[in-house]
């Protein structure tokens, strides 16, 4: 299975398109796919999410304000959120919640990006070579 520290960063970049990052995710194991969304939640903690990218993650995720993950996501402590939305379990809100975690990690990391990272930084991961032909690998 290709990495999936990278493949999470560059689907929150956009180095690599959702479509295939939700095919990368449907292949998994059930608990592989635990193991992704709680991967995801704490990298949202890190990049510093907060309940204001609530609204702008749920559009960029394309999710309802209905649908249980948004919900979620608008509702109390964030890294309390994250957790919940991680520990879904019906396959249609583990596929919703990673779209949800994605667009959470992209809001986050991006204005992290922006304001701390912009002069240049030491995280790997905002130096990802491009490389999406093993996205089913």
């Amino acid at each position: 299975m290709a990495d999936p520290y990278i493949i999470l960063n560059e689907l929150a970049q956009e180095f690599r398109p959702m479509p295939q990052g939700i095919e990368w995710f449907e292949n998994l194991s059930t608990e592989e796919q635990s193991t992704t969304l709680r991967l995801l939640s704490h990298f949202c903690i890190q990049a510093r999410a907060t309940a204001e990218d609530g609204p702008e993650s749920i559009r960029r995720a394309g999710l309802r304000a209905t649908h249980t993950p948004a919900v979620l996501i608008a509702r109390g402590r964030i890294d309390q959120q994250l957790g919940k939305i991680a520990s879904l379990t019906p396959h249609d809100e583990r596929l919703k919640s990673f779209r949800l975690l994605i667009a959470v990690l992209a809001v986050a990391d991006g204005r992290r990006r922006e304001r701390f990272c912009s002069g240049g930084c030491g995280h790997a991961w905002h130096r990802l070579a491009v490389d999406t032909s093993e996205a089913s690998a």
